[in-house]
């Protein structure tokens, strides 16, 4: 049985292309940064949490909330195959209790804290937002996209950001991976974005830069039911 089912969906996802060297200590044994044409991308992801199962189960006022996470990209290779996935530098979630089961499975560097979002919809016009609090300052990002889904164009950054179906963290010696299933993802054309983050203030000073940096790319999709697996780790 998966640990987690769930939908995940309007996934904003700001993506900036930084130096490998910025990454590096945090990538985990047995992988490797996953680079898209040469150049490594860290991405500000969020999204809403629908329908969420634990073991089959609905618990209580944890079954539709948001996430808001700082995320990296690597591979591993198994037997000739290439499992691309990603890191969390942290992951923002409103609920103590999903904090505290994602910590203690996952080994994954979650904060719980006031979170809202919005979404306005028209024939036109999709507008989606996440806000948060973090140090006593609200951070808070939006999009406005057109109201048409398409396919991401093949061997795209597009393609490439939204591909990545495993989950991998260093827990002491040891390197865990998950499998996160879901279908492809359609986009939705961006045509404005608004990002009111201090990342120093989110995601330590380390990040600061970002703080003036332009994002290389954003992007709204729509997002499908998903599948959390469980936990296996990484013996080569």
């Amino acid at each position: 049985m998966s640990f987690l089912k769930a939908e995940w969906r309007k996934l904003i996802l700001v993506n900036y292309e930084v130096s490998p060297l910025l990454l590096q200590p945090l990538v985990p044994q047995h992988t490797q940064l996953d680079l898209w044409k040469g150049k490594c991308y860290l991405s500000l992801v969020g999204f809403l949490f629908k329908e969420t199962k634990v073991k089959g189960i609905k618990v209580p006022f944890h079954i539709n909330f948001e996430e808001v996470n700082l995320r990296f990209y690597v591979k591993h290779k198994v037997q000739g195959e290439i499992k691309r996935g990603v890191v969390f530098i942290k992951e923002i979630v409103p609920k103590p209790l999903i904090k505290f089961i994602a910590n203690a499975i996952y080994n994954e560097n979650y904060e719980s804290t006031s979170m809202h979002h919005a979404i306005n919809e028209d024939a036109t016009n999709i507008e989606v937002g996440y806000q948060w609090k973090s140090k006593g300052k609200m951070q808070s990002f939006s999009v406005i996209a057109k109201n048409i889904l398409q396919r991401c164009e093949k061997s795209s950054l597009e393609e490439f950001i939204t591909e990545h179906y495993w989950g991998y963290n260093q827990k002491k010696d040891a390197t865990i991976a998950y499998e996160v299933k879901h279908p492809k993802w359609d986009i939705y054309p961006i045509q404005s974005a608004k990002i009111n983050i201090d990342f120093g203030a989110t995601y330590g000073a380390k990040f600061n830069f970002l703080n003036q940096q332009q994002p290389h790319s954003i992007i709204l999709a729509e997002g499908s039911e998903i599948s959390v697996e469980q936990v296996t780790k990484i013996k080569q």
